[in-house]
């Protein structure tokens, strides 16, 4: 079956969303006391453009230069395996990692992530922030940071836009069969 966009509508604006991120930065900077041991690591594709936001945001507040990786767990997933995937060279041994995407839905990219990050060593601790949590659960995932709880239907696609037309948007799917 194929999914066909309905019906689209933007739900967050560029200047909101920029609000949000900023929430989140000052929200990981009250619950790490050491920022120093703190990295971020956004999953690729839209989780990557979030962490670089919360990195400028936590430099522009702390003075602290935060590093940020990008994580592909194409190779992690239980829903299609992708051998010739990129891993990430860091050992994060004994750092507060932070997990960072875009949207969470079912968990299963989570999970993915915490599986890829144990790969690279033994870190004091896993975080999760998220831009959208959308609810619809498969696993016992919490994010620890959200800018925005959305509820939505299993026919709607959440999507989170950085570069052309900044904001949230949210689209409507109808299955239609396979021609």
């Amino acid at each position: 079956m194929n999914k066909e966009v309905i019906a689209m509508r933007k739900l967050i604006e560029e200047d909101k969303m920029i609000r949000t991120i900023r929430r989140i930065s000052h929200e990981i900077i009250e619950r790490n006391n050491n920022l120093d041991d703190v990295v971020l690591v956004g999953i690729l594709r839209n989780g990557v453009p979030l962490a670089e936001a919360i990195q400028e945001n936590i430099q522009a507040i702390e003075e602290v230069e935060i590093p940020v990786y990008s994580l592909d767990i194409s190779g992690y997933r239980d829903d299609v395996k992708n051998e010739n995937f990129t891993k990430l060279d860091v050992n994060l041994t004994g750092n507060v990692v932070i997990i960072v995407d875009d949207v969470l839905y079912t968990g299963r990219t989570a999970r993915a992530s915490m599986d890829a990050i144990i790969d690279l060593g033994r870190p004091a601790k896993i975080q999760l922030a998220v831009l959208i949590d959308r609810g619809h659960r498969e696993l016992p995932i919490r994010a620890d940071y959200v800018g925005k709880n959305m509820p939505t239907s299993a026919s709607e696609k959440v999507r989170v836009e950085f570069h052309e037309q900044p904001g949230v948007y949210i689209y409507q799917l109808e299955e239609s069969p396979n021609e």
